[in-house]
């Protein structure tokens, strides 16, 4: 993570806040999040290390806090709704790719599209992995702060998880309506062709009856006739 996110200004930001200061330290997280991310390819594996070094920055810096009567749950909480909102544009930048690809008429079964959605669907899985792995590893000070996180990320889900849930549901009805179009489009082609048919056939009868009348009934005559019945 050197050189992509600035771990030591985060956990020095966290060091100094006071529990006032709980709405600066989530914009910070925010920006410094979407920067991490935007210096790098946008896979899961990568927004998952992103979210790592982050809850790691957060958990040393209310370490070393040396403040009186801090709240170091809302600073948690700080940090995560942070992340929460830098994951959020993830997925928005994702639903704008999709959707240009849906309007080139790119296929959304194709293979890596398909793998998009599906890590799409796991962003907020990878931010409540990574409080996960931060109460685990936190110490005895900070261990129940990050459970109570953990409780309420894990009860009432995360805003870029929403997101994500919506945006998959409206590709998947994509996907389903391009089917149901290609049926329709077969439909039509299939109706087309048949009324071709039936058109070819008022031919073929029209052409037959006016042979009829100007030749009479003769070998020949006889003989389309019967083909045209075989026919």
């Amino acid at each position: 993570m050197k050189g992509v996110i600035d771990q030591e200004a985060l956990i020095q930001m966290f060091a100094s806040a006071t529990t006032q200061q709980g709405e600066q330290l989530r914009k910070a997280v925010r920006q410094a999040t979407l920067g991490a991310l935007q210096g790098r390819e946008l896979s899961l594996k990568n927004i998952k290390d992103v979210l790592g070094a982050v809850t790691k920055a957060a958990s040393t810096g209310v370490a070393q806090s040396k403040l009186p009567e801090v709240d170091v749950e809302n600073l948690l909480n700080s940090a995560v709704s942070g992340m929460d909102d830098a994951l959020l544009k993830a997925v928005e930048a994702n639903r704008v790719a999709l959707q240009q690809f849906a309007s080139q008429g790119v296929d959304l079964q194709e293979k890596n599209l398909k793998k998009a959605l599906s890590e799409l669907e796991k962003m907020e899985d990878a931010l409540i992995d990574a409080v996960k792995k931060s109460a685990e590893m936190a110490s005895a000070q900070l261990g129940a702060p990050w459970a109570q996180v953990l409780e309420k990320l894990q009860a009432g889900g995360t805003t870029a998880g929403a997101q994500a849930s919506s945006t998959v549901e409206e590709f998947a009805e994509q996907m389903q309506t391009a089917v149901r179009d290609s049926r329709a489009a077969g439909l039509k082609a299939a109706q087309a062709l048949a009324e071709s048919y039936n058109a070819l056939v008022s031919g073929v009868l029209i052409g037959m009856s006016e042979a009829l009348h100007q030749g009479g009934s003769t070998p020949s005559g006889a003989g389309s006739k019967s083909k045209a019945r075989k026919e």
